[in-house]
C-alpha cells in the first residue's frame, strides 16, 4: 500500500471515529438512551477499499421512529425491559381479591402495573407507531452527521491529493532543471 493510500485510509478511520462519537452524543442528548445496546452496537470496518459503519438492525428508527404494524410476539416484554432500562415505573395495581390458601397472586401490584403499562405502550405502537414516527421523525441523530463526515473526508483527501500533485510537480521541475 502506498503512503497516499495509507493517508486516505487514516483520514477515513479518524473521521469515522469522530462520526461515531457525534452520533452517540446526539443519541444521548435526544434522551433516547435506555440500555446502551444501540450505542455499543456501532462499529466501523476499514479495509483497503474504504470503510463502513455498522449498527444494530433497528438503528434507523432513532430518526424515523417505528411505524405501526406487526410486532414480535414478545413485544410487551421488549417494552417492559425498555421501561426498566429507562427507569419508568407504572402505578401499582392492587389486588381486590385477598390472597388465601386457595389463591396466591402471580405478580406483585407493582409488576401488574408495569405489565399493564407495557401492554398499553406495545398496543399503541402496534396501532399508531411511536411518538417519534407520529411526529414526523427527526434528522439530528445521524443524517446530518453523515453529510458532514462525507464532506470532511472529501476535503481532507483532496488536500492530500493536492500535496501529492504539488510534490510531483516540484520533483518534475527539479528533474527538468538538471537536464
Amino acid at each position: 500500500m502506498n503512503s497516499g493510500k495509507e493517508k486516505q485510509l487514516s483520514i477515513v478511520d479518524e473521521e469515522f471515529d469522530s462520526f461515531i462519537e457525534k452520533v452517540i452524543s446526539n443519541h444521548i442528548r435526544a434522551g433516547q438512551k435506555a440500555s446502551g445496546r444501540t450505542m455499543q452496537s456501532i462499529r466501523k470496518n476499514i479495509t483497503d477499499e474504504g470503510g463502513v459503519v455498522f449498527a444494530r438492525a433497528y438503528f434507523g428508527v432513532l430518526e424515523t421512529g417505528r411505524k405501526p404494524g406487526s410486532v414480535p410476539k414478545n413485544f410487551r416484554s421488549v417494552i417492559l425491559q425498555w421501561m426498566r432500562d429507562k427507569g419508568i415505573n407504572a402505578e401499582p395495581i392492587p389486588y381486590i381479591r385477598k390472597p388465601s390458601s386457595k389463591w396466591q397472586p402471580k405478580y406483585s401490584p407493582q409488576e401488574r402495573g408495569d405489565l399493564s403499562l407495557a401492554g398499553a405502550i406495545a398496543y399503541r405502537i402496534r396501532k399508531e407507531g411511536t411518538r417519534l414516527y407520529r411526529n414526523g421523525g427527526r434528522d439530528d441523530i445521524y443524517s446530518n452527521e453523515i453529510q458532514k463526515t462525507v464532506g470532511s473526508i472529501l476535503d481532507r483527501i483532496i488536500t492530500v491529493f493536492k500535496k501529492d500533485v504539488e510534490s510531483i510537480n516540484i520533483n518534475s521541475i527539479n528533474e527538468d532543471s538538471n537536464i
